[in-house]
């Protein structure tokens, strides 16, 4: 018998393989296009007779990644204009009650989709778990302040998905009341702002935030320079009907060039502090400070609100930078003689370096130029969102440390998505061509944990025993705060 199901928007035809249906596709929203480009997602339109979801649905548009980067993980673009959808995997159309994932892809908050194969969410209904992945509204459309628009629309989206969830999951065999988001990179911010977010009140039960941090968001003032200069690279005002005019390449033009010139000159009185420091001298255009969904930086929301808290999962990879230095040839320019400015360049006092090389004595400069900045763009931020969270909530955090075949590239930034997933055979770009199964299946197993149970199988970390799970491989293990004095010196370079 052919899958077919009854959503809000009308019947939706899937297809099935090996136990597990997939719905491809599928718009939870009216498409961003036109007069709806800058405004609030609004209803899908309901469409008449059986629709197909069978295959992956448009992405937003989109610029390729730089050429080292999309070797690794390659670069998304399906063209259309329903591209606020949906997929869902799930073990039992006819079943009830199973847990649920929702996965919000990376790309900071400029690239991505849901349609990548390491996102394939086979492995998690094969495990019991239906599997939504989103997409959202990205750069220009999606995150840039302009006047007569309302601000973090890319967020709204995610609202409005995570609502669609709420409506739509029992007719998939999911459990609307046990909903756990999560999300890597950019998704992995987003999750953290949407638990900050005061309409996300019912939405999800649980979260899981995989190298992001709980430090991103940008004052609106700071925001509405890096569109003031967005405007002027196109030679329009920084409003949403000039905005909308213009076509997705034009907008796509405009990114890659403010993105560059910041990177290039990241300048406070140019771009705003809350810019250059929160973007992580990586993101141009990210959640701003609306006094609306956006009340603070996730963190400090959560300190002033602990009602928001849920239980937690958050982490990162032992090499984060990695992924944009070594493939772009930026850690072959970094030497004894270089680092100091490198570090001071991105508001770190230099002498923090002294720290990082104590403890690691035969790293060369570049190597200590990478740790630090994993540190300051990622594991600092995730490690004051977990603290601040397990004041009263369960929290539970990680680190991957299996370092890929590839050369130089350590325990880089992504490389944890495919493990999680259970999906490694699709990412050898990435993971070089034989990477260790058992590792997929010790902590893909444990997200599925916690998404039925909220448990994980390593202990907690509590204001008093700051236990991290280092994913290993042949062995993975559980430390108490790792890595402690250099995160002490590190805080103390910012502060200074």
């Amino acid at each position: 018998m052919e899958p077919i199901v009854t959503i809000t928007g009308g019947a939706i035809l899937g297809t099935t393989e090996g136990g597990v249906t997939r719905f491809l596709g599928v718009p939870y929203a009216a498409a961003p296009v036109g007069a709806r480009r800058f405004r609030l997602p609004e209803p899908v339109e309901r469409w008449q007779g059986l629709r197909e979801a069978t295959s992956m649905g448009p992405t937003c548009a989109q610029s390729p990644y730089p050429a080292p980067i999309h070797a690794l993980i390659g670069s998304d673009g399906i063209p259309g204009d329903d591209y606020l959808n949906v997929n869902v995997w799930t073990p039992d159309v006819g079943g009830a009650g199973l847990p649920v994932l929702v996965w919000i892809h990376g790309g900071a908050f400029v690239r991505g989709s849901n349609a990548r194969r390491i996102y394939d969410g086979t492995a998690f209904a094969r495990d019991g778990v239906v599997l939504v992945s989103i997409n959202y509204r990205l750069g220009i459309s999606g995150f840039a302040v302009l006047d007569g628009a309302p601000s973090n629309r890319g967020l709204h989206d995610q609202l409005c998905a995570l609502r669609w969830v709420r409506d739509n999951i029992a007719a998939f065999g999911g459990d609307p009341d046990n909903v756990t988001i999560f999300g890597e990179s950019a998704g992995g911010m987003s999750v953290a702002a949407l638990m900050a977010a005061p309409q996300s009140a019912g939405l999800f039960r649980r979260a899981i935030v995989q190298s992001g941090n709980g430090s991103v968001a940008a004052e609106a003032d700071d925001a509405r320079l890096v569109s003031a200069a967005l405007a002027e690279h196109l030679g329009i005002t920084p409003t949403a009907a000039d905005f909308g005019a213009l076509g997705p390449a034009d907008l796509c033009s405009a990114q890659n060039a403010v993105a560059l010139a910041l990177m290039t000159d990241p300048d406070p009185q140019r771009w705003g502090t809350s810019v250059v420091e929160r973007g992580l001298g990586i993101m141009s255009l990210f959640p701003v400070v609306d006094g609306d969904v956006v009340e603070g930086t996730p963190t400090e929301v959560l300190a002033a609100n602990p009602q928001r808290r849920v239980p937690l999962v958050a982490g990162t990879t032992a090499d984060e930078f990695r992924f944009f230095t070594v493939p772009t040839g930026i850690t072959a320019g970094v030497n004894a003689d270089s680092l100091p400015f490198v570090l001071a360049r991105y508001g770190i006092d230099p002498s923090v370096a002294h720290t990082y090389a104590r403890q690691r004595p035969d790293a060369a400069p570049a190597e200590i130029f990478n740790a630090i900045l994993t540190d300051w763009c990622f594991r600092a931020g995730t490690m004051d969102l977990a603290e601040t969270n397990a004041a009263t909530a369960a929290t539970y955090v990680y680190e991957f440390a299996w370092p890929t075949a590839l050369p130089g590239l350590g325990a880089c930034h992504v490389l944890e998505v495919p493990f999680v997933f259970d999906a490694v055979d699709n990412a050898h770009t990435l993971t070089g061509p034989t990477p260790p199964q058992p590792l997929a299946d010790e902590i893909h197993a444990a997200w599925v944990s916690f998404a039925a149970h909220g448990s994980t199988g390593w202990s907690a970390f509590t204001p008093a025993e700051k236990n991290v799970r280092i994913f290993d491989h042949p062995a993975s293990s559980t430390v108490d705060n790792p890595r402690a004095e250099e995160l002490a010196a590190l805080r103390q370079a910012i502060r200074s």
